[in-house]
């Protein structure tokens, strides 16, 4: 039988650090050679970290980049690797190295650069017109990189028409809600369609607003899973190839015979050092389950919270606690995803608080294991009273006296913040910020925003989910089930400024997500709603820009996914 072992790095690169990605590179490809793999691959620009954004615009960083890469390359004996690294000729290229003897022996050019949601290629890279298919030994395979796989007529196609029995497509692809599933989907018709196997690799790591899940996949020659990575955590996953599997499968299939003559006129072989002898066949490769959707996003705010803490150097975190179910799961998934020792809780009372949230809060504390201080806002809240009362002379109460406390409640954050370097997460979600029911400079002050593109339905359904998992209930019941209250006034309900959110979230999906209509929301709610919240929502365009970032978690996410106008008269209605 005619197998190969490949090794997928499921790594977590930091962006920018050349000299960490490159020790963590040589690490993986000497770990997958001692267990036997004749090839080791690596993620879409794993040794510069992705995105690298405006870094590429930086000429040093091109130069480092190249020369961490050839330091790599040396450390290739008796194994082939495949790494993305940012390659320069007479422009700069998303690329891959092919390395092998100690030395670069090859460059891949991405060829298809995505320009739409979070990805901004053709404002750095130039495309790829090579499409090179490389032996080692009795074995060809080829190269892509990320979008490349997407397209039925790419580089892939081309690659499998010229002899490649396998191919390797590294990427950065981020994660959000039910991605995974339609990649899967996708490269099961990419690997049938090319009668090759399909090797994905994916990073496992949060960088900024983004988080890459992992889940790395191999799909056999008939469109078959036949291996997946973990979610959300770095591993090598080492898979045996049955390359007489692939030639058997294409033997059956003529009708590649007539395309292959062109496309192997398209094709640059290069011959890669032999491969180290056969190991003994391995158990069947790993096939890590699938998650529920709260799982998924539970895991991936987990995940872009601790590498934004640990990447950017905070010590811990601080939370301002409500008693609301907001900031109970912010605190949930902050003790989960970096320990309760780092994390710091905030409870700051007013006249308006009642009761139950101070119960709640303490009982919320106690359950996670975190420390709470608690430190009244009311007297700092007479004194601006105080302060405004004769330019306020006449003018009755309303939301300028709400959003002071919101803004003494951010400033008392802030101060603890900047004492003992604790970074401030804040704890509004999706449904808030989408139609601006948050204060500037108050409960939207802090350096992260945890759940700013979780809609309040689905902070409902994260908080019960992780209610279920084992050690028992961590949020307590009545925060949950109470009606959701800023408590800036008396009897304050959030129903009192926003529809109710079953109403709401269905709309925001619509307008936000899907661009949809006008008329077409009205499949949804009356008119009256309808123009209540677009208006709503355009008209927060100035609050959102000023918003702190936070983890994407659904298709279209507010900040460098979505981008509208402030200044802006359109309305379609």
């Amino acid at each position: 039988m005619k197998t190969l072992r490949v090794a997928l790095a499921q790594m977590n690169p930091t962006v920018g650090d050349l000299s960490g990605n490159a020790d963590k590179i040589i690490d993986y490809m000497e770990k997958a050679a001692a267990r036997g793999a004749a090839i080791v691959a690596f993620p879409e620009l794993a040794l510069t970290g992705y995105p690298p954004e405006d870094l590429l615009l930086k000429p040093e960083f091109i130069e480092d980049n190249i020369a961490a890469l050839e330091a790599v390359s040396r450390h290739a004996q008796g194994i082939v690797g495949v790494v993305g690294f940012v390659g320069r000729a007479q422009d700069i290229y998303n690329s891959a190295a092919v390395i092998g003897d100690g030395k670069v022996i090859d460059i891949y050019h991405k060829m298809f650069l995505p320009n739409y949601g979070v990805f901004d290629e053709l404002r750095y890279f130039q495309a790829g017109t090579r499409c090179p298919v490389y032996e080692i030994g009795d074995a060809s395979f080829g190269v892509t990189i990320c979008e490349d796989i997407w397209y039925p007529t790419g580089p892939a196609r081309t690659q499998a028409l010229g002899g490649a029995e396998f191919i390797i497509n590294i990427n950065g692809s981020p994660y959000t809600i039910g991605k995974n599933a339609f990649r899967e989907k996708m490269l099961a018709t990419r690997a049938s369609d090319c009668a090759a196997i399909v090797l994905y690799l994916n990073m496992a790591s949060g960088q900024d607003e983004l988080v890459f899940d992992g889940g790395s996949m191999v799909f056999d020659e008939r469109g078959n899973l036949v291996a997946r990575a973990r979610l959300f955590e770095e591993q090598l996953l080492l898979v045996d190839l049955d390359l007489e599997s692939v030639f058997m499968w294409r033997l059956h299939d003529p009708r590649r015979r007539q395309e292959k003559i062109a496309a192997g006129q398209q094709v640059t072989r290069i011959p890669l050092p032999q491969p180290a002898a056969a190991p003994r066949r391995m158990a069947p490769a790993p096939l890590a389950p699938p998650l529920k959707m709260e799982e998924e996003v539970y895991k991936a705010l987990k995940l872009g919270l601790a590498d934004y803490v640990r990447k950017n150097g905070f010590k811990g975190v601080i939370v301002g606690l409500s008693g609301g179910v907001d900031s109970a799961l912010v605190a949930a998934v902050s003790a989960d995803s970096l320990g309760r020792d780092r994390v710091h809780a905030l409870f700051m009372p007013s006249r308006y608080t009642s009761p139950e949230s101070r119960q709640d809060a303490r009982a919320l504390a106690e359950k996670l294991g975190i420390n709470m201080r608690e430190i009244s806002i009311e007297p700092i809240f007479k004194s601006y009273l105080a302060t405004l009362s004769r330019p306020f002379r006449g003018a009755p109460a309303d939301t300028t006296e709400e959003n002071i406390q919101a803004r003494i409640r951010g400033n008392l954050l802030m101060a603890l913040s900047n004492k003992f370097g604790w970074l401030v997460v804040t704890t509004g979600n999706k449904s808030e910020m989408s139609v601006g029911y948050a204060t500037l400079y108050g409960d939207m002050a802090g350096g992260f925003a945890l759940i700013k593109d979780v809609p309040k339905t689905l902070v409902y359904c994260l908080a019960a989910w992780r209610n279920r998992q084992r050690g028992g209930p961590v949020i307590p019941q009545r925060i949950i089930a109470r009606e959701p209250s800023a408590e800036l006034k008396a009897g304050q309900k959030d129903t009192d400024s926003l529809p109710p959110y079953p109403v709401l979230d269905p709309v925001l999906k619509a307008y936000v997500e899907s661009d949809m209509s006008y008329e077409e929301i009205l499949d949804l709610c009356d008119a009256e709603t309808a123009k209540r919240i677009i208006s709503m929502i355009d008209g927060s365009e100035y609050k959102r820009r000023q918003a702190p970032p936070g983890i994407k978690i659904t298709p279209r996410a507010f900040g460098r996914d979505r981008r509208f106008p402030i200044t802006n008269r359109y309305r379609s209605f």
